[in-house]
């Protein structure tokens, strides 16, 4: 996924002179995780370049370019330091093109790897994309694979409203099915790690049918849709998963489609409980599908606290948990 990204904005660079990069040491270091290495050597640096620790300034920056006619990319290092830009981004970002009558617009993308699964503790390991959810005017985008990583976030450098783009860190270098106590597998041997070389690009707003069902269906996005594969095949189970792709805009169509199929659904997400996105998927699913449920939507999520270090994986929704909601839903 790290080659994707890195790739998705190679593509950009050379296709489009106004897209920029900027971040804490994606320049000359390439970015913690490498997804921006050699991109300031070969585009230079006035187009890749490092900025001060100011999540604030670089986001506000990035609103002043695109009002101007560039197509930013800024870079927050980690999604646990993406606060103290939130003014920014949602107090202007997300305003602008409404409140100037679409005179001006506001077309950054900002990446920021997210979630758990890295040890990284309560500051490195969150998953706040429900906050972003809830502000009109922004779009959120969250891959789970190498192929749709990359049409992803081509699509959203091309889209002239601000997108939040999360990267699932615990996914950067392989698919991830919960169970931490397993030799990790690499993607190449993964059929989604296949990426077409050269410019392509996904729709926002399209979900993707990872595998078609009818005892249930489960929605997810980002890390956890490698889990509820692996639970779902364990188990024999005839389920019908569905990675979301992008939250916002959501696609709305897919998930009634397929909850209006089977008549169960369980919502799977990593962030906390509380408010969480799963909370207004569980809700659409009952404003829309009320008469087609056969049980209640069940969710298994984080929990309502901070990310812990020592009981990563207590927290983490691993497959013993899953498995328990799927029994349930399919007893019921």
């Amino acid at each position: 996924m790290i080659e994707a990204i890195n790739d998705a904005l190679d593509t950009m660079l050379e296709r489009d002179p106004d897209v920029i990069l900027m971040g804490e040491d994606i320049g000359y270091f390439g970015g913690v995780f490498r997804c921006t290495a050699g991109l300031q050597e070969k585009y230079g640096h006035t187009r890749v370049f490092d900025t001060p620790i100011s999540e604030c300034g670089i986001i506000g920056v990035a609103v002043g370019m695109g009002a101007y006619g560039l197509r930013p990319v800024p870079e927050i290092q980690f999604a646990d330091y993406i606060y103290p830009g939130l003014d920014q981004l949602i107090s202007e970002a997300a305003r602008l093109r409404y409140r100037s009558a679409g005179e001006f617009i506001a077309p950054l993308t900002v990446r920021s790897p997210f979630g758990g699964g890295i040890f990284g503790g309560q500051t490195h390991s969150q998953s706040p994309e429900a906050l972003f959810t809830h502000v009109a005017g922004l779009k959120t985008v969250v891959p789970s694979t190498p192929h749709d990583a990359k049409g992803l976030l081509i699509a959203a450098i091309e889209d002239n409203d601000p997108v939040v783009f999360f990267e699932p860190k615990r996914i950067y270098n392989g698919p991830f099915d919960g169970y931490y106590d397993r030799p990790t597998r690499p993607w190449k041997d993964h059929p989604d790690a296949r990426v077409p070389e050269g410019y392509y690009s996904i729709p926002l707003g399209k979900a993707r049918i990872v595998r078609e069902g009818s005892a249930l269906t489960v929605l997810a996005y980002g890390t956890m849709v490698h889990v509820a594969e692996g639970v779902c095949r364990e188990k024999g189970v005839d389920a019908e998963i569905i990675d979301l792709r992008t939250l916002v805009p959501l696609d709305i169509e897919a998930v009634e489609n397929s909850v209006e199929k089977t008549g169960k659904c369980l919502v799977l997400h990593e962030a906390t409980r509380t408010s969480g996105f799963g909370a207004e998927l569980a809700a659409l699913v009952q404003e829309r599908c009320f008469y087609h449920l056969e049980a209640p939507v069940e969710r298994v999520t984080g929990f309502d606290t901070p990310y812990p270090h020592s009981l990563e994986w207590a927290y983490f929704p691993g497959p013993i948990r899953v498995g328990e909601a799927i029994d349930k839903l399919l007893e019921a």
